[in-house]
């Protein structure tokens, strides 16, 4: 329960406008000190200024009580516990669905990544229309898994061994938040360890490609323009450990989506 005096709020608001602290944005994130999309650059945010004032509000008799933060147990450190979170809200139209490409053609697939922004990958995304977001999907080998079923459970255990942290990425954790092998689909929240921005991650049969052993795939950002190769490296992560599994999982690579790479400056 928050209890926060309207009046406090409202003066402390006003006060923090007139700071001079410019409005902040995701692209300030690039010279993160552990990698995690610009979660500490040294410079004071309008948000973290607010926090301060709120604190001495506090310190001087009003009463004010952040709401607590859902944070995921699997998470590699409690260090930023204390640091307000930007998680965004989650997205509409996730799963599979009819979607309409460029020019109003309807298709099957996941939901699109926004062309211009180049914080998002799916396979269902037409390569002529978003090359720079269209990745192949994995095939899950059919003379080791006979069944949708068997490669949605594999799936699921490679996803639930991942790493928080591997390249300095999804140091917050990640919960896998719907497992349906029946219907053929995963959906999963990625967390970085500072700012707590989330991710989604997406895995799913659609329409008749259990039939060619397809699993379509979309990771993406929230919020921002930029992912500073955050879902490229998670991809890939996932991608190399199906690999090793016998899967055909290619992943990102930069000769095939070097404009993504050269606007992030990502490296992998």
């Amino acid at each position: 329960m928050k209890l926060v005096s309207i009046v406090a709020l409202s003066g402390i608001a006003s006060s923090v406008a007139f700071t001079g602290v410019a409005p902040s944005s995701r692209t300030s994130r690039v010279a993160a000190l552990n990698g995690q999309r610009g979660d500490d650059n040294g410079m004071q945010t309008r948000r973290e200024t607010l926090q301060s004032w709120l604190v001495g509000a506090a310190a001087v008799g009003f009463i004010a009580s952040p709401e607590q933060a859902l944070a995921f147990p699997n998470k590699i450190s409690n260090q930023y516990d204390d640091r307000p979170k930007q998680r965004g809200g989650k997205p509409k139209a996730l799963g599979v669905a009819t979607r309409k490409d460029m020019v109003g053609e309807e298709y099957l697939g996941l939901k699109p990544c926004d062309s211009y922004k180049p914080n998002c990958f799916c396979s269902t995304d037409s390569i002529e229309d978003s090359p720079d977001s269209s990745i192949p999907p994995f095939k899950w080998p059919a003379d080791k898994l006979t069944s949708q079923e068997d490669a949605f459970q594999q799936l699921y255990e490679v996803v639930n061994a991942y790493e928080p942290g591997q390249s300095n990425i999804d140091g917050g954790g990640f919960d896998i938040v719907t497992f349906d092998p029946k219907a053929g689909y995963i959906y999963a929240q990625f967390e970085s360890l500072k700012n707590g921005y989330i991710d989604d991650l997406e895995l799913a049969v659609v329409g008749s490609e259990k039939d060619n052993n397809a699993v379509q795939l979309r990771s993406s950002s929230r919020l921002g323009f930029l992912d500073f190769g955050v879902n490229a490296k998670r991809i890939n992560y996932l991608a190399n450990a199906l690999r090793a599994k016998g899967w055909d999982a290619p992943g990102v690579g930069y000769s095939t989506h070097r404009g993504y790479a050269d606007q992030n400056g990502a490296k992998w």
